[in-house]
């Protein structure tokens, strides 16, 4: 299983809240392959150098700097820690504090420093979907599988889930023709079947609890329609694997998923894409860097695509939004699109993370408004 710990809204919120004199952002791409992951150890080291060079030479006290270090420092002794990884590590510190959040997305490695959280990288993970559950349900058996973009698939050990749809009604079969009450015939395996639904979401709660990522069923009716009308995880995909999944392998099941997948993700820019055209004929889109910041700080902006590894550095006027470019990163500036995100999200507003190739007109950033500014 890909061990991730994607953010939370509240967590996403306060990361993007949060002020104070040094706040650090690393990322680094990892692996889930515990013999390979000496190198992202090595990578955040080398990382953590960068982060010290940028506020010695920003004139940070070293009051402030050495507790940074130390964290860091124990996160990289920490054994357990780095035998359970995904493709990508997140990791904000402050001298008061540190956060990781593993990630199922590919990451640029990079450090930055500043009075505030670079979170643009993060938004890949909780706006676009990189990684499924594949759900193959039964009569006969049931099993959730994790797909992966780039990994083998796992089929994961889900607690408490029933074995089959006899054994969880206590009967031999629950096809039998006899009646008691209105178990029997036609009538009484729907009731047993929707019960054996239910049973399988139950058992799926704890394991899918806190995730995003679509889950896709893999069945053929009636389990199909019952399982969906009882399915209480809010990212069930509408794309299925409409087969008796019963003799395929999970990677079977992978390869099933994959393209239901990417059309979700698919679907997700292109209606993006439709918004921005009918928006930008309204005067109500941009790819203006300076236009979209104003907009931000105004809660102007509804939709925002950015591009997930541009770092434009300067700063964004809290009051106006007026853009400073700088010619480099340092301690005394940040990700100007990156803060622009953050203010589209503190308004409310949506922020999905793409490929450069992805936006429209290939701009670092698009953003669509709720009302012309």
């Amino acid at each position: 299983m890909l061990y991730v710990d994607i953010p939370t809204t509240p967590e996403l919120q306060k990361l993007i809240a949060a002020r104070g004199e040094a706040h650090v952002s690393f990322y680094l791409r990892t692996t889930p392959e515990t013999q390979d992951i000496g190198q992202a150890r090595i990578e955040l080291g080398n990382l953590l150098k960068a982060a010290v060079a940028q506020m010695e030479a920003a004139g940070t006290p070293k009051r402030t700097i050495w507790p940074i270090e130390e964290q860091v420092a124990d996160l990289l002794d920490d054994e357990r820690f780095w035998r359970f990884q995904a493709n990508s590590l997140a990791v904000f510190v402050t001298p008061q504090g540190l956060q990781a959040f593993r990630l199922p997305n590919h990451l640029t490695d990079m450090v930055q420093v500043a009075d505030r959280f670079h979170v643009k990288p993060l938004l890949r993970s909780v706006s676009v979907p990189q990684h499924a559950f594949v759900l193959a349900l039964s009569e006969n058996a049931v099993r959730l599988v994790e797909v992966f973009a780039d990994l083998p698939p796992q089929e994961i050990r889900v607690p408490d889930m029933p074995k089959d749809a006899a054994s969880h009604a206590r009967t031999a079969s629950v096809n039998s023709r006899s009646y008691s009450g209105r178990k029997g015939g036609a009538e009484g395996q729907n009731v047993l079947l929707r019960a054996y639904a239910r049973a399988v979401d139950a058992a799926l709660r704890p394991v899918l609890a806190g995730r995003s990522e679509p889950l896709i069923l893999a069945a053929t009716d009636p389990l199909l329609s019952m399982f969906r009308s009882v399915c209480s995880y809010g990212g069930l995909a509408d794309g299925v694997i409409r087969t008796s999944p019963g003799n395929l392998t999970p990677a079977e099941l992978a390869d099933s998923a994959r393209p239901i997948l990417d059309e979700i993700q698919a679907g997700l820019v292109q209606q993006a894409h439709a918004l921005f055209s009918a928006r930008e004929n309204e005067g109500r889109a941009t790819t203006q860097v300076a236009r979209a910041a104003r907009a931000a700080t105004f809660g102007a902006v509804e939709l925002l695509l950015v591009d997930i590894d541009e770092v434009v550095p300067g700063t964004v006027d809290d009051s106006t939004g007026e853009v400073t470019l700088a010619k480099a990163d340092s301690a005394q500036t940040y990700g100007v699109i990156d803060e622009i995100a953050g203010r589209v999200l503190q308004s409310g507003g949506r922020v999905m993370a793409l490929r450069r190739e992805d936006i429209p007109q290939a701009a670092s950033l698009a953003a669509i408004l709720r009302y012309a500014i």
